[in-house]
């Protein structure tokens, strides 16, 4: 029989448990062999942003002038977000290789090396090669599973991103997708579905570590005749990219997770609820749906097996507080994004008052695993109590930007310093914030925790989405705290008044001891004292008796680091200095005398006239008259004015 790719693709979604694998048309579909030659270009945000755009643009001009006849695939991001922007070809016969930092003005010396391959040692901007038994090996090259940043990973969520084309169902169904799904409606019922989820020992991954088998079971169980799903993509944590990374580059993977779990607790309709600041993913979302519809995946009657399920998008204007589940469920059903009592529970009764069961995207996309792989094989990963893995997003002062899927029980250590290469320019490890404003902070004493979900806690942080933001000792902790309870004031819902008035409370208090003195107010100094005395116990009154989780856990960051770095505190209560000169109105600016020629050009930028001096003759600052600006330091070009 001459088989064809549209024949081989409907007969995996009929029948899942049939085997294509060594046919031509799938290792096409696969990349393990190419025809002709492939060239990848990882457009995703972080790409794009490193400039894949005009990358792309060069790489279609070098082919059309060199007359070369090619396929160019865009991806999503693969994880290695600092060598963007990256580029992978693959010619026949050859294994794929990535290219980093692949901007348009070295996109033609790039491709001339390989297609003129006959001395492989020149291609130095190799990255490494995805290894292949189909293909020939290039010399001295690493393997991608060789390198530190990827070697330590296990990749179940981000398995397919940086990969596969995003925007291709075939590629899709081609690796295995959907077909776990279809033979799953096919052979077992919902309450089943639950169990394996439950016996998996998956947690739900937007920070609260519930359950997610337990959890399905409560709407599961509770008698309605509309039951509804949502995933919650509204990814507000500052230094937080998982999901929209995952939807740009694998979105056909959370379709499928979507269906799998919405089959697991009896609903027929469901809602992806995604911030309008994701475009791209947005973009991506939306075809791979359209894409399940046309293949019958999603619509009426499911392959025949009388399962019905839709999924609409519901973009959010980006509010926090919409990352509550029932704020998020208000916001869908048109009203203002506030969170509700509970119980009732949404399980219970959710969007429009009926069962509802809401996970993110990261937990929604180990799904197709599971169901696939068997709820042991995901369970023998990660610990006793936190099983499978988790994605992690690194930012800050690292080596290595990006994302990070590792298993659950590994040490933070390992993560910062194996997998990111550490902090860079030889500065010291202060911290990392864990866990986005929820969160706090990981000390270096602490560095050997495993991350899981109690390992944490007991540690006063916590998972959260996967937020891992890496300081070092440039880094006031004071201002680290100020900046995320800012954050959290101003996206308050102001429902409730311990977190509306409370978390405004504590950024005054901070404001107050990271602000120059006014001495001109009776009582300043008192008034600071006051306020310093009422943090802690602010932070624990705010802690008991908000209304959600978000304002529970709003005090975190200035308990943790209260709790970790208390002399930075002390530093700026009693001796009104900053030490890693952060905080700009506690600096103190000194001339030295020796040093000053007189030249007079600090006199005449500053803005407030606070130094004075003679031409040609040693000039001093007033420090009652000093705002702390920065000016003089900056234009003085002897060295003669020093920061304290």
């Amino acid at each position: 029989m001459n088989l064809t790719k549209q024949y081989i693709i409907q007969e995996l979604l009929s029948n899942p448990t049939k085997d294509f694998s060594n046919t031509d048309i799938i290792k096409n579909l696969n990349r393990e062999i190419v025809s002709k030659p492939v060239i990848f270009v990882g457009t995703g945000t972080c790409g794009l942003g490193a400039g894949a755009d005009k990358t792309l643009k060069a790489v279609i001009s070098y082919l059309n002038t060199a007359q070369i006849d090619a396929d160019i695939i865009e991806t999503g991001c693969i994880g290695l977000c600092s060598s963007e922007p990256l580029m992978d070809v693959q010619l026949p016969g050859h294994n794929r290789i990535c290219f980093e930092k692949a901007t348009a003005d070295k996109v033609v010396g790039v491709l001339d090396s390989v297609f003129d391959n006959k001395d492989d040692t020149k291609l130095e901007s190799a990255l490494c090669q995805f290894p292949s038994k189909e293909n020939h090996s290039w010399k001295n090259i690493s393997n991608i599973n060789e390198l530190p940043f990827f070697k330590p990973q296990f990749r179940i969520v981000l398995k397919n991103c940086g990969i596969v084309n995003p925007i291709s169902i075939d590629e899709y169904v081609a690796s295995g997708g959907y077909t776990g799904f279809l033979q799953l409606i096919k052979s077992e019922n919902a309450k089943e579905v639950c169990n394996i989820v439950e016996k998996s020992g998956l947690r739900g991954r937007g920070g609260g570590g519930f359950l997610t088998g337990k959890k399905w079971k409560f709407a599961l169980n509770t008698p309605a005749n509309q039951k509804y799903l949502i995933c919650n993509a509204d990814e507000g944590d500052p230094g937080a990219f998982m999901d929209r990374a995952v939807i740009e580059g694998d979105p056909h993977r959370l379709i499928e997770g979507m269906a799998i779990a919405a089959f697991g607790i009896g609903a027929t309709k469901s809602y992806v609820y995604i911030r309008a600041e994701y475009p791209l993913a947005i973009k991506r979302l939306n075809i791979a749906l359209e894409q399940a519809k046309e293949y019958g995946i999603l619509g009426e009657n499911v392959f025949g097996t009388g399962v019905n399920f839709e999924i609409k998008v519901k973009t959010g204007a980006g509010a926090f507080v919409c990352g509550e589940e029932t704020a998020l469920i208000n916001s869908i059903e048109g009203k203002r994004g506030m969170p509700r009592p509970r119980p009732p529970f949404p399980a219970v009764s959710g969007l429009f008052g009926k069962p509802t069961i809401i996970n993110n995207v990261e937990s929604l996309s180990n799904l197709p695993f599971i169901i696939k792989e068997g709820d042991d094989k995901f369970a023998a990963i990660g610990t006793e109590k936190s099983k499978g893995t988790k994605v992690f997003a690194l930012s800050g002062k690292i080596a290595k930007t990006g994302l990070v899927e590792i298993p659950m029980g590994t040490s933070v250590r390992e993560v910062v310093f194996d997998i990111a290469g550490g902090v860079p320019d030889n500065k010291k490890f202060k911290s990392v914030q864990i866990g986005g404003p929820s969160g706090g902070c990981i000390t270096e004493q602490n560095l050997d925790i495993p991350i899981e979900y109690e390992s944490l806690i007991e540690v006063g942080a916590m998972m959260g989405s996967g937020g891992l933001v890496v300081m070092d000792e440039d880094t006031c902790m004071v201002d680290v705290a100020k900046f995320f309870m800012d954050f959290i004031q101003r996206e308050s819902c102001g429902k409730c008044i311990p977190c509306r008035e409370g978390t405004r409370r504590m950024l005054e208090i901070l404001e107050d001891i990271t602000h120059k003195p006014n001495t001109t107010k009776k009582h300043e100094a008192l008034r600071r004292f006051k306020g310093v005395t009422q943090l802690e116990r602010l932070g624990k009154v705010i802690k008991e008796t908000s209304l959600c989780g978000l304002g529970q856990t709003a005090p975190n960051p200035v308990l943790s680091t209260i709790k970790w770095f208390r002399e930075e505190y002390e530093e700026h209560i009693f001796e009104r200095k900053c030490a890693a000169n952060v905080c700009t109105e506690l600096r103190v600016f000194t001339i030295d005398v020796d040093m000053c020629t007189g030249c007079t050009i600090c006199a005449k930028k500053c803005p407030t006239d606070a130094i004075i001096g003679s031409r040609k003759a040693p000039h001093f600052v007033v420090e009652d008259k000093c705002i702390a600006c920065g000016t003089c330091f900056d234009v003085c070009k002897f060295d003669a004015i020093t920061i304290s």
